[in-house]
């Protein structure tokens, strides 16, 4: 099968490479559709400890389930299926909470953990076996494309989840690539009053601009929230976010996952004396991204309008080069095997 092989760090290329076969408890996907994402970059650069090479990467990405693993029930052949890429141990403290994203067991495939397209292979591959767990029913009226974003709606539902949003309440979300327009969308889906959208780009704002109620690269038009969701992925986006929250209001930090961005510049007072709960939230845990799938069935999150463009997986060089440096104002690069 042809598969994107990173060798070593910043080393890439396509490669003929054996179809994985499924194990126990694992299904093997005929990837359909599979998008590149910032995090890439990084995992691309060998910046994720738990990445070992040579290395098959792709977190975003819809399939066919063409073979099952002994004791798979929930899914058939057949089925078309999202996947989201926390799959826990199962067995550790943090799992038993629900927080599989959190396992500590993180890396170690012998215990059933996998972060897939970062310790195990992903879907940037004509095919690719992952844990049954992983995987999730596209409801009816998805497509493939849409189907890629399964991990996304997750975590962009799981930070407003963590915001306690409450109907009525006014938001901020702070960053205008995929996750801050997936939740603004999500915010509005569950009864917020008024969301802003804050960004850099005006021209990617003026294309998502029926995802919030005002898009704006002005801070100071933006006012201030109940609720603040930063996506920015940058220190000056976090600060930002402490800032816009009202007294006594909520702010989430999502955006920066991965090492070397650092909080400055913002007064303890300002948060002390604000009485504002901050919240870190990583990614998602199981079964999230199911909920959000249904959000897109309904029509309430929309994400067509951030596949910008479109590439069969033979030209990933050039669609790499496409997203990273943001030709054509490219927010999600599709591709399609």
């Amino acid at each position: 099968m042809l598969a994107v092989v990173l060798s070593s760090p910043g080393e890439f290329a396509l490669q003929d490479v054996a179809v994985p076969q499924p194990g126990a408890a694992e299904v093997l996907l005929r990837v359909k559709a599979s998008t590149i994402c910032g995090t890439d970059q990084k995992i691309f650069a060998g910046q994720f400890p738990g990445t070992k090479f040579p290395h098959i990467p792709g977190h975003e990405f819809s399939g066919e389930v063409v073979e099952r693993g002994a004791g798979v029930q929930h899914v058939a052949v057949a089925d078309r299926v999202g996947v989201e890429i926390h799959v826990g141990c199962g067995g550790c403290p943090r799992c038993l909470e629900g927080l599989y994203q959190l396992c500590l067991n993180y890396g170690r495939p012998e215990t059933g953990h996998a972060h897939i397209g970062f310790t195990v292979p992903g879907g940037l591959a004509e095919y690719v076996a992952v844990p049954a767990r992983a995987v999730h029913k596209l409801p009816e009226g998805l497509n493939w494309d849409e189907g890629a974003f399964t991990d996304n709606i997750g975590i962009a539902l799981y930070a407003i989840e963590r915001g306690r949003l409450k109907a009525g309440e006014r938001v901020i979300v702070v960053g205008s690539g995929t996750f801050g327009a997936l939740a603004s969308q999500v915010a509005r889906s569950l009864g917020a009053a008024e969301v802003v959208l804050l960004g850099t780009r005006m021209e990617r704002l003026e294309r998502l601009n029926a995802m919030a109620d005002l898009v704006t690269t002005d801070a100071s038009k933006a006012g201030q929230a109940d609720l603040v969701v930063e996506f920015a992925g940058t220190s000056e986006g976090a600060r930002t976010a402490i800032q816009l929250a009202r007294r006594g209001g909520r702010v989430v930090l999502g955006g920066s996952t991965g090492p070397g961005r650092e909080l400055s510049g913002i007064d303890l007072s300002t948060i002390v004396r604000g009485h504002l709960e901050i919240s870190g939230s990583l990614a998602n845990p199981y079964g999230i991204s199911a909920r959000g799938l249904q959000l897109m069935a309904r029509g309430a999150v929309d994400v067509k309008p951030l596949i910008t463009h479109q590439f069969p997986l033979s030209q990933f060089a050039n669609a790499w080069d496409t997203f990273v440096e943001r030709r054509d104002g490219a927010i999600r690069v599709m591709l399609h095997p």
